[in-house]
């Protein structure tokens, strides 16, 4: 069968398609920009988006299943979630996973459950891959600024999250589930640091921010108030659910979670390592 990746250049998306390809599924896989893909061998690369709404009964012709996302490019809920579904539907999709950027439910969450469609939820709690943006600073100065040094994140491999994504869209038993996703630790920024020194070899030093200098750096970013508001709440009170360690992915996949350290040898290059 045919299976579909939307976002198939994204942090979930490239594993997504590797690990679907390697157990020898056909795999299409949508991409603003096929020529940048550098996707895998056997991909079948499409051109698009899932927010152009003319373009979806082709890119679901003889799908099965599909890996949807629930948010754009701005992380905001897609406003075409109701044609997205309407036209899997129409194609014969008769699985989804959606990985989701938010707790609240969307348009496109609402249509799938109404579907007929089996579905599955993927919820992470946060990216290994936003450490990237420490990258510059490890490498030009051996440096990481950061603030809010005692909240910690179970933050969770893309990869593995893309092994749930893979087990739901291909095996039985995971329909109507939604599956929050973490790593097998939760850490503070201070911790993330040290690992990424042990890991590189050498001192990588943690340098704390004042609240007021992070609110700064957002808003010259050109974050909105609204934002800026919320990032402080998730830094100052996060959920629980934020720093809560769950067993999910070896539960599904039969594999523990990837630690952080593992996380950080993949990608030492961003890091100067």
């Amino acid at each position: 069968m045919t299976l579909f990746v939307s976002g198939a250049t994204g942090h979930v998306g490239r594993p997504l398609v590797e690990r679907l390809l390697t157990a020898g599924h056909r795999v299409r896989a949508l991409t603003r920009d096929p020529r940048r893909a550098n996707l895998p061998d056997g991909a079948e690369v499409a051109a698009g988006n899932l927010s152009v709404t003319a373009a979806l009964p082709a890119l679901f012709a003889g799908v099965a299943a599909a890996h949807l996302i629930s948010f754009g490019d701005d992380y905001a809920p897609l406003d075409n979630g109701p044609r997205i579904v309407d036209a899997a539907v129409r194609a014969g999709v008769r699985r989804v996973t959606v990985l989701k950027g938010g707790t609240e439910k969307t348009e496109l969450d609402a249509a799938v459950e109404a579907s007929g469609m089996e579905y599955t939820y993927l919820a992470p709690v946060e990216f290994m891959s936003n450490a990237l943006e420490w990258g510059e600073s490890v490498r030009t100065e051996g440096v990481v600024r950061e603030g809010f040094p005692d909240v910690a994140s179970s933050l969770v491999h893309e990869a593995d999250i893309a092994a749930v994504a893979a087990t739901a869209l291909t095996t039985g038993g995971h329909s109507g589930k939604e599956y929050w996703l973490t790593g097998p630790e939760a850490l503070t920024a201070p911790e993330k640091v040290r690992v990424i020194s042990e890991v590189l070899g050498r001192e990588v030093r943690y340098v704390e921010l004042s609240r007021d200098e992070i609110v700064t750096g957002w808003r010259a970013q050109g974050f909105s108030e609204e934002d800026v508001e919320f990032f402080v709440t998730m830094r100052t009170r996060p959920p629980a659910a934020g720093r809560t360690v769950l067993p999910t992915v070896e539960e599904v996949t039969g594999k523990p979670a990837r630690t952080f350290a593992e996380w950080v040898r993949e990608n030492r290059a961003a890091f100067g390592g």
